[in-house]
């Protein structure tokens, strides 16, 4: 529906960009899916139209991998941010992909952990 849903040309440029030098190229429409179930039946109904996903977290990376060149659907996952499992053990947790390094370390601050910039987590 409506809050979860954006074809507004303002909407869909924000989405169309990174940090990188590339020009926008802004998706036919948003989508803020907010759980796993949800991004899988948008991505079966987007491959069944052979429309082009693109997904997005928060804009800031630096290589263009969010500009919409044909158009699609973007996936907005901003609000997927659940941090579901820390283990101070084995040093790793298990987040959503909307979680952002500042809340992720927020979430750590007093374990003795932290997230650094530039760490590639699998």
């Amino acid at each position: 529906g409506a809050p979860n849903v954006s074809t507004a040309t303002v909407v869909r440029e924000q989405h169309g960009h990174d940090e990188s030098m590339h020009p926008c190229a802004p998706p036919d429409a948003v989508v803020w899916p907010q759980a796993v179930g949800q991004v899988q039946e948008l991505a079966a109904l987007c491959h069944r139209c052979r429309v082009p996903m693109v997904p997005f977290g928060t804009g800031t990376g630096l290589e263009g991998g969010v500009n919409a060149v044909q158009g699609g659907v973007c996936f907005d996952l901003s609000r997927m941010d659940a941090i579901a499992e820390l283990s101070l053990e084995d040093f790793s947790v298990t987040v959503e992909p909307g979680v952002t390094r500042k809340a992720l370390n927020k979430h750590l601050r007093g374990t003795g952990l932290w997230f650094p910039v530039g760490t590639v987590g699998v």
